[in-house]
């Protein structure tokens, strides 16, 4: 790190942090190197993550994300939602009537449900992957949102904090 900053690069990317690491032993890697790293410069975790690493790494001066987590997940049925990742193959979802997330104003929570969602899901029919990936899209352009509204708020960690306490992954 010493030896790239000395070089002067417009940002820095940080690399190797999504194969099979803990989430621990990720935050404890940028938890080591973050003051090592130019703090007027861009931080940009490479293939990170869930929206709790997401949080964590902002929480220790990451700046910029990248991952295949929110379109791949969709097409595997995996939806992100406010209370934490729903499986929306999973029986439970066959007659609930409900929005994938009823704190969420996308296209697909505002006009279909779970059960019908689920149902293409389980057809194989490729408008369910479309339907999670643009929720999921949507969940985390909206949680970078929310993040960079609390950090010029200076109420970043109070925001974190509470997304994490509600939210159940």
């Amino acid at each position: 790190i010493k030896d790239l900053t000395k070089i002067g690069f417009d940002g820095y990317a940080i690399g190797g942090l999504a194969v099979g690491e803990t989430q621990k032993e990720m935050f404890s890697i940028l938890d080591y190197i973050k003051d090592d790293l130019p703090s007027d410069k861009p931080r940009y975790l490479m293939g990170v993550g869930t929206p709790t690493d997401i949080l964590g790494a902002v929480k220790r001066g990451v700046d910029m994300f990248d991952c295949v987590i929110p379109t791949r997940h969709a097409r595997n049925g995996q939806i992100y939602t406010s209370g934490g990742m729903i499986r929306i193959k999973n029986a439970k979802y066959q007659k609930d009537t409900n929005p994938v997330d009823e704190n969420c104003s996308c296209y697909t929570c505002q006009n279909f449900s779970r059960s019908y969602i689920r149902h293409l899901k389980n057809c194989n029919e490729i408008l369910g992957s479309r339907l999670a990936t643009i929720h999921n899209l949507f969940f985390y352009f909206d949680l970078m949102r929310q993040i960079q509204e609390s950090i010029r708020e200076n109420e970043f960690k109070k925001f974190a904090d509470a997304f994490i306490q509600g939210y159940q992954q």
